[in-house]
């Protein structure tokens, strides 16, 4: 998804359907149908990456004590962020300020708009309504920030984590998505790619995830006691899940249904599988054995890996890519987190984190032309690389900041970490009463 702010979409927003005489040559803006459902579609494809998709994948990842309170987080973290969206969320990111850093408030509670107000799509002369467009970008904010809960998994207060987020969202997520997806907005301007989302979503969530586990310390008996996931079931369903759900994701990111959707979504096939194979390939290799667990695992790399690249890499350069980042993730949550004895528990950052920022390089260089991309002639890889390690970059450490400074004002007045009774008891049961499964 590159820009809201095209000239078509400008046409739009400003309300210039109804053109002046002097205009009689311009062409009546067009608002296909089988664009605008295709966008609707693939905002519910997003919507079931989050629920139930990303909340019986991280559910399945922890102990069956926990199971519940994954699922609650889940759940409130989407509502939360979508009410936030529509009061100033949707403004700050894209509401018509010059500013390269965030949109202003000229869209709160998004004013102004109707069910007859469109937005341009990637083709001059398209729209799709704007409400269905605010709904696409909702369930990308709400899905970024439900990806943190995974490495605070089994013991944080639940409470906190809610005011984290509004906090992370507000002060990191929108405008990132600003700066990125906005014409007027920080890394949009310095030429990076961003199909659909690899620094706003995966790279913001995975260093806001790695900050967070890091301040909250390590889980009662990490390193000692066996913290297996006890359900690799659910965690199947819900992998199997994002994977169905990120072709709205990816090739909704395309706003129109078309061949441009159509590479995105051959791009989120091929990338996938060829992470599936690489992490197994690596396991057996070091390990002996092809787990389930390297599986899921490898699915949701190559997913991540291909959010930026989907609309302009070629199909085996998406191979290339999900099983080279699938590798690298591999070597990241086996061995560099052991070494380095931190406690993410569901390897956000070294999936979500590592693996964005591999794909967000990774797209400078196979998006040539040369290499099957869809770069035009003068397309350079070492210029297009640097910029979008720049934008990496300026992500990691905007995101960084944020989420520090919010942990620790949440910790300094609220608390963040359950206690260790609770934590030993189980979250399910101290913050919700009630529990997951009844023996």
């Amino acid at each position: 998804m590159f820009s809201l702010n095209r000239v078509t979409g400008l046409v739009a927003g400003l309300g210039l359907l109804a053109a002046p005489a002097l205009a009689q040559e311009a062409a009546t803006p067009v608002m296909d149908k089988g664009d605008t459902a295709w966008m609707m579609i693939s905002t519910i494809l997003v919507l079931a990456m989050i629920l139930p998709g990303v909340a019986l994948f991280y559910g399945g990842l922890v102990r069956s004590k926990n199971m519940l309170s994954v699922l609650m987080q889940s759940t409130m973290i989407t509502a939360l962020v979508m009410v936030l969206w529509v009061v100033f969320g949707y403004s700050a990111a894209f509401g018509g300020s010059d500013s390269p850093y965030w949109g202003g408030f000229g869209k709160l509670f998004l004013k102004g708009i109707t069910a007859d107000t469109m937005i341009g799509t990637f083709s001059e002369g398209f729209v799709i309504p704007e409400f269905v467009f605010i709904s696409f970008q909702m369930t990308f904010a709400a899905i970024t920030a439900v990806l943190i809960v995974g490495a605070l998994a089994e013991r944080i207060k639940f409470g906190s984590l809610l005011v984290f987020v509004a906090l992370w969202v507000t002060f990191a997520y929108f405008p990132v998505a600003h700066m990125v997806w906005d014409s007027a907005g920080l890394i949009f301007n310095l030429g990076a790619l961003d199909f659909a989302g690899g620094t706003v979503v995966h790279i913001n969530a995975g260093v806001a995830a790695l900050v967070g586990c890091l301040l909250l310390g390590k889980r009662i008996g990490f390193g000692r006691d066996m913290l297996a996931p006890h359900s690799m079931t659910l965690t199947m369903v819900g992998a199997s899940l994002l994977w169905v759900g990120w072709f709205g994701f990816n090739a909704g990111s395309n706003l129109e249904a078309n061949g441009g959707a159509g590479l995105a979504m051959i791009n989120t096939f091929t990338a996938t599988a060829g992470a599936i194979l690489a992490w197994s390939l690596v396991e057996t290799l070091h390990r002996g054995k092809a787990s389930m667990l390297g599986a899921a695992s490898g699915m949701v790399a190559g997913l991540v890996a291909v959010t930026p690249a989907a609309g302009s890499v070629g199909p085996v350069g998406a191979i290339v890519l999900g099983g080279f980042a699938a590798a690298v993730c591999y070597f990241f949550v086996s061995t560099v987190k052991n070494k380095l004895n931190y406690d993410d528990s569901l390897d956000v950052f070294g999936i979500h984190g590592v693996g964005g920022i591999i794909g967000a390089v990774g797209t400078g260089i196979l998006t040539a032309p040369s290499l099957g991309g869809t770069g035009g002639a003068d397309f350079s890889i070492a210029g297009q690389t640097l910029i979008q390690v720049e934008a990496v970059v300026i992500t990691i450490i905007w995101s960084a900041i944020v989420a520090f400074v919010a942990f620790k004002l949440v910790d300094m007045t609220m608390g963040l970490r359950v206690s260790e009774d609770d934590e030993r008891q189980g979250l399910d049961l101290t913050s919700h009463g009630e529990s997951a499964y009844h023996f």
